[in-house]
């Protein structure tokens, strides 16, 4: 499958040096079935036409949706163009998608979400096996804060309500967590943002716990390789 990696962001300071950067953690958490192109969104590159690649998958990013950056529009105008190949969108591209389909992001005032964060699972669908909760690392602050028309809430918490959105008008999901971080790439990035996250100390100690990142991992790779569109 030809799967189009949309680079958002790169990882803070030396983390890109230490862990690779995102697109190279996207390459090995989905493994060798996918034939992997990588675009520098925001250095301003995108595929010149929706139909080159079968599947696209959205990163993470420093970046707010609501940022008066130039590149930003293009790709929520992409997102709207790519309505017949399969879409993912993680944690920033999760928000981009929502923006770009109907729905509202902004900068919550629930404050950052860092760390080991729980899930519940509220909707099956057919690229999962019956989970009733999960265990994700997460890192943000801004939120989806209106759900997008034509989607489902799959999985949610007090904290991030729209956590999981499976689109019924589309073949897209995506996931406000991060499922290609290590527990160390995560601890590495909150000792980033010391200064910005709240306990911070906590927030590293909870990922020491066991996490379900390899189970969301073969969530996305069914949902990208065997349902149909």
């Amino acid at each position: 499958m030809k799967l189009a990696i949309l680079e958002t962001g790169r990882p803070p300071g030396d983390l890109e040096a230490r862990f690779g950067d995102y697109s190279a953690m996207f390459g090995h958490m989905l493994g060798d079935r996918f034939e992997i192109a990588t675009f520098d969104v925001a250095a301003g590159h995108l595929p010149a036409d929706p139909a080159d690649h079968h599947a696209y998958l959205i990163t993470g990013s420093p970046a707010g949706v609501y940022d008066p950056l130039p590149w930003i529009a293009p790709l929520l105008d992409f997102i709207r163009r790519a309505k017949d190949s399969k879409m993912v969108g993680i944690c920033f591209g999760h928000q981009a998608m929502a923006e770009a389909l109907g729905g509202r992001v902004e900068k919550s005032d629930k404050g950052w979400g860092a760390g080991l964060q729980k899930y519940s699972v509220v909707r099956p669908e057919p690229w999962m096996d019956g989970e009733q909760a999960i265990a994700i690392p997460a890192s943000h602050q801004d939120q989806v804060i209106v759900q997008p028309p034509e989607t489902e809430v799959v999985v949610t918490s007090n904290f991030t309500p729209y956590a999981g959105l499976a689109w019924t008008g589309r073949p897209a999901i995506s996931f406000q967590f991060h499922p290609e971080f290590s527990a160390e790439f995560a601890k590495a990035l909150i000792r980033e943002r010391f200064d910005r996250v709240p306990d911070p100390a906590a927030a590293i100690a909870s990922l020491n716990a066991p996490n379900d990142s390899a189970l969301v991992a073969t969530w996305i790779r069914r949902f990208l390789t065997e349902t149909k569109e």
